[in-house]
């Protein structure tokens, strides 16, 4: 089991018991672009976010690509992500054959890697086959739940040829993620039969404000778990109806010619292009112990933590201090007398701040001269 916030986790580990037969081969696109500058120092241009092991001992995208199998191996696992660490990341996840790693010419947005990985399944396996997009960012506490939960997903694509979304029960009004208001059972009978059964979409709502999110919780909205499951050519379709953003470049891509769609599309993420914009999307509810690995702070709740709250990787000393997060790969890091503090230190350089102020580094970063801001001074 993944380490992952204790708010998060289900009462007991969920049962994968009665997922039915199923003869749908899945295929999995994976975002595993950006240098995630939410984690500096310690992620930088030639040690990338989705390269960092901040959930154990192997990288992000190594976690993520293992979690799918046996119910999407390698062969059927795409992986967005950009010119500077395509090599290193196809080393990290060497089983995935290194075609299946799409560079993209610029950073395109979510949206636009998501056209460019459907384009690319309904090419090799044809406009049905299912295609499961999710981020390299994930922490999954429960491996054989989540691959129960992404197989309710493609079913639910299959059958009733929507987009369909995985929910997750929200622990806190987060203003960073989005939200799906489930309505009625897409099938009635199997609705009041099956655990996980797929739900219309009543509305999605990104990254609300304090106050909705509260409200949205109140009346029974789930977080989006940044899970879409979908035919490659329903998504597509959808693609060229909602996102308008894209439209001067679709044909570019259906032809082919991906540099030439990048030179000519404006980046937009699923959420606000596809997600807000469609009135063909369902949610399937998930418990697999889910976390966004999105921030310093968020570490707090997917790693193992003291008896004190402390969560920390590399040699450290608490006293009389909780709640705090460490990360050292240059010495001993001593805290004393404080809580919810951030400390990474690294060779040639550590940041010190509050968990508070770690979920936004850009104020930070905009006052760094750029050689600190790449990478640490050595």
């Amino acid at each position: 089991m993944e380490a992952v916030s204790p708010a998060a986790l289900p009462e007991a580990e969920p049962q994968a018991d009665g997922v039915p037969d199923h003869d749908v081969a899945m295929w999995a696109v994976v975002f595993a672009g950006g240098i995630g500058s939410r984690f500096w120092p310690l992620s930088t241009p030639e040690r990338p976010k989705p390269l960092l092991s901040l959930l154990g001992d192997r990288p992000l995208i190594a976690n993520t690509v293992e979690r799918l199998t046996p119910l999407i191996p390698p062969e059927r696992v795409l992986v967005l992500t950009s010119r500077d660490i395509a090599d290193a990341v196809h080393r990290a996840i060497p089983d995935v054959p290194e075609s299946n790693v799409l560079v993209e010419p610029r950073p395109l947005g979510t949206a636009a890697a998501l056209a460019w990985g459907a384009h690319e399944v309904a090419r090799r396996a044809g406009g049905r086959a299912v295609c499961c997009a999710i981020h390299a960012d994930l922490a999954v506490a429960f491996p054989e739940a989540y691959r129960a939960v992404l197989l309710d997903a493609g079913l639910a694509a299959e059958k009733h040829r929507r987009i369909v979304t995985v929910g997750v029960r929200p622990t806190r009004p987060e203003t960073a993620f989005g939200y799906i208001r489930p309505g009625a059972p897409l099938d009635p009978d199997e609705g009041e039969k099956r655990r996980g059964a797929p739900l219309k979409c009543e509305g999605f709502i990104e990254k609300p404000a304090e106050f909705l999110a509260e409200e949205l919780i109140e009346t029974g909205a789930l977080w989006h778990s940044g899970i879409v499951a979908a035919q490659a050519g329903v998504l597509i379709d959808a693609i060229r109806e909602h996102v308008r953003e894209l439209a001067p470049g679709l044909g570019a891509l259906a032809s082919g010619d991906v540099a030439r769609f990048g030179g000519m599309i404006q980046s937009v993420s699923i959420e606000r292009g596809l997600l807000e914009r469609s009135d063909q999307v369902a949610v399937v509810p998930g418990e697999f112990g889910w976390d966004d690995v999105g921030t310093w702070a968020c570490l707090r709740r997917a790693r193992d933590l003291d008896d004190y709250g402390n969560g920390v990787i590399g040699p450290a000393h608490f006293a009389d201090a909780t709640g705090n997060v460490v990360h050292s790969e240059n010495g001993t890091v001593v805290l004393y007398g404080v809580s919810q503090m951030l400390v990474v230190s690294l060779k040639g350089i550590t940041l010190v701040t509050t968990l508070d102020r770690a979920r936004d580094l850009k104020p930070l970063l905009d006052t760094l001269p750029g050689s600190m801001r790449l990478r640490p001074a050595q």
